[in-house]
């Protein structure tokens, strides 16, 4: 997000509520951005803004879409299955880019027109180096950014993943390492 300019002033676009777009609506709030969440899911929406969203868009609604549509300066898409990222990359205003996070295992279909009209832009980033891990780490300290985690014991890590299948998980599991002493 600093890299694509991020900052008060800016409206940005989370794609995702998850264990990463969680992390973004937290992030792009702390930076001062007008903060839209999308997501598929509307019993989402209360988290959304509990994590700073200004806004939480339903993104199968066709006019909740084409309200913002030309409007975001940045998105980030942490959606890790097929999607229709043609959808968003239409909601970028002129210069405006889309960051891909999470990783579909299958290509994503891209309009050119999505791109051409607009001068928009369309990039993706997996994580940076260790001097910028050091300036999040500080910024989320001085935002007092932490992840939303569901501490497990090393014993429940099938029930884990099957909840993680599901998606009944906010938003990340960790493992108490000290479970690993215990039978």
């Amino acid at each position: 997000m600093r890299h694509w300019g991020v900052t008060k002033g800016k409206k940005v676009g989370v794609v995702g509520l998850g264990g990463l777009g969680h992390m973004g609506v937290k992030f792009a709030h702390a930076f001062g951005a007008h903060t839209v969440v999308f997501t598929t899911s509307p019993h989402k929406r209360e988290d959304a803004l509990r994590l700073g969203a200004d806004e939480v868009v339903v993104s199968s609604n066709a006019d909740e879409m084409r309200k913002h549509a030309g409007s975001f300066d940045f998105i980030l898409d942490c959606v890790a299955a097929e999607h229709d990222i043609n959808a968003y990359l239409n909601l970028l205003t002129r210069d405006g880019n889309l960051t891909l996070v999470g990783a579909p295992n299958k290509p994503l279909p891209v309009a050119a027109f999505s791109l051409i009209f607009g001068r928009r832009s369309l990039s993706g980033s997996v994580i940076g180096g260790i001097a910028e891990t050091q300036e999040m780490l500080d910024f989320c300290g001085e935002h007092n950014i932490t992840s939303d985690v569901e501490v497990i014991p090393i014993q429940k890590i099938n029930e884990a993943y099957e909840r993680m299948i599901r998606s009944d998980v906010k938003y990340r599991f960790c493992i108490d390492m000290a479970s690993l002493n215990q039978q």
